[in-house]
């Protein structure tokens, strides 16, 4: 048991049905949740259009939501609760319910919300990517416990390292026990530094080459492998292909150089995808690779976190062109 203080209107999303009474239409639960949160009917009404709207029920607003499937109930709850201004908006991972299509609707209203607003969000979420794109800071519970409280994407590195192991090698020595299909098998994925000292941390500086191998199993194909890195927040960083070679049966060897001082820190994994005739994936072997780069900062003396995709080091000069007298 504890306790918690609140100051503001809240709002909250936690469970599909969750504040509506199944026997009153989803016109009807609109004005039932505006006036908990204490609103008057005037400015319910003023937000009626644009929550139905949101909501895509248009045509069942009049129906008792007893009858609606889970995604409708978690449409016009969203609508409801983003809609009659809370201060706080209190948001679980019931959005999964949701459709793609419907989830980044959500996504851009909470950010909407939030930015524009300048209203509070809980969001509660196992998804690094909204939690990253709708939070700046963030709180890691384990276990009922406190574990960090700060910046958002410290947080989400923390987590994802604690979560994830680096896996920067495989290898298969035989195509009937490899990852594939009865097109392409792996037979080694690799990972390898180049560290200027053998004791040197992976870090931001650290150049990196992606080896592979392959068996392909067609003759007389067009064949190019395609290589994605991913954040572990989900988010594409980049996606290379490489040149396409015309291929007979037999075993395929590639390579792809990731300069040093190109990637920002955090923790990354690597797909990569054998494509038939820049068109066709014949076998995409996910997650193969996976790593921790670790951050440098030389003599910059601001530690806070550094902010990009990438960070890379381009040429950029500065100079002094005169002196006042």
């Amino acid at each position: 048991m504890g306790e918690i203080k609140v100051k503001g209107r809240i709002a909250s999303l936690l469970e599909v049905g969750t504040g509506f009474h199944q026997e009153l239409t989803g016109r009807e639960n609109i004005f039932l949740n505006g006036a908990i949160l204490g609103m008057t009917k005037r400015e319910i009404r003023s937000k009626l259009d644009e929550i139905i709207s949101f909501s895509g029920v248009e045509q069942h607003i009049d129906t008792p939501v007893k009858r609606y499937s889970s995604g409708m109930h978690v449409r016009l709850a969203f609508a409801v609760a983003a809609h009659l201004e809370p201060e706080i908006l209190i948001v679980d991972e019931v959005l999964a319910v949701g459709d793609a299509d419907f989830q980044k609707k959500c996504l851009g209203k909470m950010q909407e919300v939030s930015q524009q607003d300048g209203r509070t969000i809980l969001f509660v979420s196992h998804n690094m990517q909204a939690v990253k794109n709708i939070c700046n800071s963030a709180l890691w519970l384990n276990q009922g416990k406190l574990k960090i409280l700060g910046d958002v994407s410290i947080v989400i590195n923390k987590y994802i390292a604690n979560t994830k192991e680096a896996n920067m090698s495989q290898y298969w020595a035989s195509p009937n026990d490899a990852p594939g299909n009865r097109w392409a098998r792996f037979k080694q994925v690799e990972l390898v530094p180049h560290f200027a000292n053998p004791d040197d941390a992976l870090d931001i500086r650290v150049p990196l080459t992606v080896k592979f191998q392959f068996w392909n199993m067609q003759d007389k194909v067009q064949v190019s492998v395609e290589l994605a890195l991913f954040s572990y927040g989900g988010e594409c960083i980049f996606d290379v292909p490489s040149p396409v070679i015309s291929c007979q049966k037999g075993l395929v060897s590639g390579q792809c150089y990731i300069p040093g001082n190109f990637l920002n820190d955090g923790s990354y994994y690597i797909t990569l995808y054998v494509v038939k005739d820049t068109t066709t994936t014949l076998f995409a072997f996910e997650e193969c690779l996976s790593f921790d780069l670790e951050d440098f900062r030389g003599e910059i003396q601001w530690y806070g976190k550094w902010s990009g995709a990438v960070r890379p080091s381009l040429p950029f000069q500065i100079e002094q062109v005169n002196v006042f007298k």
